[in-house]
This record gives C-alpha cells, structure tokens and sequence, in this order.
C-alpha cells in the first residue's frame, strides 16, 4: 500500500476483514479477503468486520523476533502461494495476523473497529502504517536479498568506485581489475564514496498503487490504457532549469537513490550503474535540453522508465545486454502545474528523441469487475521477447490516475526464489 502523505510504499498496515470464505478440500484453514487480496487463515481466527495486521508479499519479517518464528523455513519472505483445490487452485498473498498474535487487542465500538499494543498505541486502516511497518521490523525481501548478494560479490565494491572516477576507469579500469596490488591501491585511495546528492524536490518516486489495494476502481468503465509491466529497475533522468545565470540540474535516478551525472563520468561506464548507462546510451541529458529549449513553457522534465535485462532480475527477457522502456513524462510549466503523459502521447512525443517506451497492450481497455478477472488478463505474453509478462499498468486517458496489476504466475516463478 502505498503511503497518500509520503508515497513510499507501507509493508505492514490494518485492514478490515471483508469477507470469509471457504477453501474447498480445505477443513482447517479458509479465505480471507481484505480488499482485493485472498489469504488463507487459519479457520475461526478472523470473522467479517474485524481488524486484522496484514503483510505484503515481496516484504520480509524478522523470524528471530516473536511471533514471526514459524516464518524461518522462508527466511521471513512474505510469498505469493499456490494450492490446489477440488475444482482448480486458490491464490494466497500475503500474510495476515491478528491482534491476539502480538499479544495485543482489539476494541470494537459502534463507528470502527481498531487494534491497540502494550503501550497503548492504537491503529486502524489507513493510520499509522507508516509506524507499525517500522514497529515490527518489517522491510523488503529483496532489498535485503541485495544486500546479500553485493556482499559475496568481489567487484560489486571495485564497479562502483570505478564509476564514480571515470577517467580513471576509462584509461586504468580493466588493467586495475586484473591486477590485485593495482585494485588495492585504487580501493584505498579511491573507495570511498562521495557525498550522495540530493534528491530532487519536483521529482516523485516511482512505485504504482497495486489493485488489490484499491478494488473500487474497478468500477470506472471509462476507457483505460493498459501497457505492459516490464521487470527491472526504475530509472529516473529529469532537467530543471537553472535561475538566472545557472546551468540547468540535471539528475539520474534509480528508485531511491541520486547517482553522479552522466556528464562527469566522461562517456564512460560499468556495469554496476546501470543507470548511468541508460543516461548514455539514450544522450539523455542532451534530449532533456532539448526539450527544455523547444518548449520555453517549461520549466523541468522528468522522464522515468524501467532498465531491464542480462542481471538486473531473474527476467532477463533472453538479453545480454540491457535496455531501457520509458513510463512516465512528466512535463512541469513555469506556472507551477505539471502533467503526465498518457502512454499514446507519451510514445508519440519519445519517438521524436529516438527514446523507446513501455508496449501499450490496449488503447481502450474496460475494466472488469472483479480483481480475479483482471489478474488473469495481466497475465500473458511479453510484446518484447514473447515469454512470460510481469502484468500490465492501466492509466487514464488524461494521464492522471493509475495502478498496476501483477500476474500471480509471474511472481510464483520469478519472485518467490
């Protein structure tokens, strides 16, 4: 879910109860939903109305801490999970908890139901999800996956100060790697990192709202876009022009994170920034002024885009090499109002720069009118390479409202490693 006050996505948060269901072939457990997720719960634990502690998948829960023990045989990942029933399969995603798990409580009055801790905090849907996610420990899997594997990694340390010293890297960079007295040297006087730049106040971070999160949008029967979800990373290149006399900034961006700009590393890059290499590969900085000079009525633009192939996710769509597929324009005016292109647009306006965009799957897509239906349209193949998509994001013809659906087929065999 994402968080209205800081947009950054919540991993634990209350939820009300919407319904209980039965499991076929299933005596002890049963279904229960919570906007448009399905979990199974053990069976008399929840009843419709009540509030329940709910985690999403993708997100990790600390198993040394009480009650996350029974977590350990998946090393605390959250998953989405499969089973089979008489008559086909149930989906479960994600995890949830009550009250009684924690210890804590639960009061019932006649205008909401709510649950409180030891300390006497209380929190009900669509409050303090931002706390309770700190509260309980919980964060991403994969980010902490990451981690893990930068650590057991050699030259994940050596690729990053190589980048961030180009022209060292550009003359010395492949003899430095070969020789171990030579990358010593450049580690000790050259490894440590510079002070991370800011990031930019005009620009907001990427991360679409799921539809299990928000069901109700199913009912707007207006027509939609819907493109296709490519699984990589989020990449960011956005210009605002400078005051007065002052050069433009310019900025690349991955989904949390500023890097150098692309005109300091020297036309020169490596494979542990991506990033920096889709800001090349497409003379990003040269279309972003571009752009800036045509249109005087701007006063920045933000273009955002997915960097996808050979070791960025396990979906490598049969690359050896990597690519970037734009999502997002996000024009800002001098007079203070942005706007974002819809994907037709979007395409139309990239195409003048040479700079590839997202497939678009349909132009005048209705919605269904439950979350199931629209799961299994997600689900389908990739316009790139013609192998499993991740899902489809679905925007308004004006631009302005959006949200992704992920195929559960796609997170089964991709992201439940």
């Amino acid at each position: 879910m994402l968080n209205p006050k800081t947009n950054e996505r919540e991993l634990a948060y209350v939820v009300y109860v919407d319904a209980i269901e039965p499991i076929p072939g299933r005596d002890r457990v049963e279904c229960a939903r919570v906007g448009g997720w399905t979990c199974m719960v053990p069976k008399d634990t929840f009843k419709v109305g009540d509030p329940a502690i709910y985690f999403e998948i993708d997100s990790k829960v600390p198993v040394d801490k009480t009650p996350f023990e029974f977590c350990a045989k998946y090393k605390g990942h959250i998953k989405t999970q499969k089973f089979k029933t008489p008559d086909g399969q149930f989906w479960s995603q994600g995890l949830l908890m009550s009250a009684k798990d924690f210890g804590w409580f639960v009061a019932y009055t006649d205008e909401f139901n709510c649950i409180y801790d030891k300390e006497g905090n209380f929190y009900q849907p669509g409050t303090d999800s931002a706390f309770l996610t700190e509260k309980l420990g919980v964060t991403y899997y994969e980010v902490e996956d990451n981690k893990r594997k930068a650590k057991t990694n050699p030259d994940a340390k050596l690729n990053a100060a190589l980048a961030r010293h180009p022209k060292i890297a550009k003359r010395w960079g492949k003899t430095i790697k070969k020789n171990k007295y030579l990358r010593w040297v450049f580690l000790t006087f050259f490894g440590k990192k510079k002070d991370v730049r800011h990031w930019p106040a005009w620009v907001v971070k990427t991360d679409e709202e799921r539809v299990q999160n928000m069901p109700w949008v199913l009912q707007d029967k207006s027509e939609w876009y819907a493109t296709e979800k490519i699984d990589g990373t989020s990449t960011t290149f956005t210009m605002k022009r400078g005051k007065g006399f002052k050069k433009p900034e310019f900025y690349v961006c991955s989904r949390n994170v500023v890097f150098d700009t692309p005109e300091k590393a020297a036309n020169c890059y490596y494979d542990s920034n991506v990033y920096l290499e889709m800001a090349e590969k497409y003379n990003m900085r040269e279309v972003l002024s571009e752009i800036l000079r045509v249109y005087e009525d701007f006063d920045f633009v933000t273009i955002q885009g997915e960097t996808y192939g050979a070791g960025i996710q396990k979906r490598d769509y049969g690359m050896k090499d990597h690519d970037l597929a734009v999502f997002n324009v996000i024009l800002g005016y001098k007079d203070g109002h942005t706007e974002r292109l819809n994907p037709k647009d979007m395409a139309f306006f990239m195409d003048t720069y040479k700079v590839p965009c997202v497939p678009i799957v349909d132009e005048h897509f209705i919605l269904p009118d439950t979350v199931d239906e629209l799961l299994q349209f997600a689900t389908g193949t990739s316009e790139i390479d013609g192998g499993m998509r991740e899902g489809l994001v679905f925007r308004s013809t004006d631009g302005t409202k959006s949200f992704k659906a992920v195929s559960n087929e796609f997170l089964m065999k991709y992201h439940n490693g």
